[in-house]
C-alpha cells in the first residue's frame, strides 16, 4: 500500500514554553488507514494535527501529503484535506442545511452537487428532518454530527478528527463511526485522536501512542497488543508506556 503522509523529524514548541510540543516525530502513514494518534493529556496530540491540517507552522522538520509538500505546496494540500476540529465549526444563527451550503461552497462544490451531497449526509446522520432547524437548537451530539459533514462534504483524500466522539451519547457515536467507515471505503484516509481506547482498539487499522511530544510506539491494535506481556486491551497497553500520572492540563 503507498505512503500517503510522510513526516520527518517534525518539531513544534510555542512561544515561551519550555518543552516542545512534538519533539523529533518521523512517520509513514499508508493510503487508505484508519490511524490513530492517542496519548494522554498534553502529549502533543493536537499540535501535531494542528500542523499537518496546516493551522500551524512547524518549528522546524518536514511533511508532505499525497506528494504534495508542507513547504511549497500548501494551498494544494488544502484542496485534498479535511479537518474536523473538537470545537464546533458552525453557525449558530444558521439553519443546519445553510451551515452545510455555506462550507459546501468554500470548497467549489456545484450547487447541484451540493444539495444532493447534503441531502445524502443529512440523512446518513439522521440529520434530515431538521435540515432547516437552526444549530443553535441541536443537541451536543447532532451539532459534532453535522460539524463533521460540514468537514467532509467534499470527500478530501486525507481527514484529520480531534476526538470526534467526544462528548456524544451511544447512537450518535454509532452513526459518526459508521459514516467514517463508508468515507474509508470510499478511500478517504482518516487520522484521528481520541481518548476512548476501546473505540480506537476497534475502529483504527493502525496506531501512534505519543506522550511527551514523542511516538513511544506504533503498530496495529493486535500487534500493540501483542507487544505488551500480559495485556488484554489497548488501554493496559497504553498505562504501560504513557504511566498511571495524572495529566491535569490548566
Amino acid at each position: 500500500m503507498d505512503t500517503i503522509i510522510e513526516i520527518k523529524n517534525l518539531y513544534k514548541k510555542y512561544k515561551k514554553a519550555d518543552f516542545f510540543s512534538v519533539n523529533d516525530i518521523s512517520l509513514d502513514i499508508k493510503k487508505e488507514e484508519i490511524f490513530g494518534i492517542l496519548g494522554p493529556n498534553g502529549a502533543g496530540k493536537t499540535t501535531l494535527l494542528s500542523m499537518l491540517s496546516g493551522l500551524i507552522k512547524p518549528t522546524s522538520g518536514s511533511f508532505s501529503i499525497d506528494g504534495l509538500s508542507h513547504k511549497k505546496d500548501q494551498t494544494k494540500i488544502r484542496q485534498i484535506i479535511g479537518a474536523v476540529p473538537q470545537e464546533y465549526a458552525l453557525y449558530p444563527t444558521l439553519t443546519a442545511k445553510e451551515n452545510l451550503m455555506y462550507f459546501g461552497s468554500l470548497y467549489g462544490l456545484k450547487s447541484t452537487v451540493l444539495h444532493r451531497e447534503i441531502d445524502h449526509d443529512l440523512e446518513m446522520m439522521g440529520l434530515a428532518k431538521f435540515a432547516d432547524t437552526k444549530i443553535s437548537q441541536f443537541s451536543g451530539g447532532m451539532k459534532r454530527r453535522c460539524n463533521l459533514i460540514a468537514g467532509t462534504l467534499h470527500h478530501p483524500r486525507v481527514l484529520f478528527l480531534d476526538e470526534p466522539t467526544v462528548g456524544v451519547d451511544v447512537q450518535s457515536k454509532k452513526a459518526i463511526i459508521d459514516y467514517l467507515l463508508n468515507l474509508n471505503k470510499e478511500g478517504t484516509t482518516i487520522i484521528y485522536t481520541s481518548h476512548h481506547l476501546s473505540e480506537a482498539e476497534e475502529f483504527c487499522t493502525q496506531i501512534a501512542i505519543i506522550d511527551h511530544g514523542k511516538i513511544h510506539a506504533t503498530g496495529s491494535p493486535e500487534e500493540l497488543i501483542n507487544s505488551v506481556p500480559q495485556a488484554q486491551n489497548l488501554e493496559e497497553v497504553f498505562i504501560s508506556l504513557t504511566g498511571k500520572e495524572l495529566r491535569d492540563v490548566v
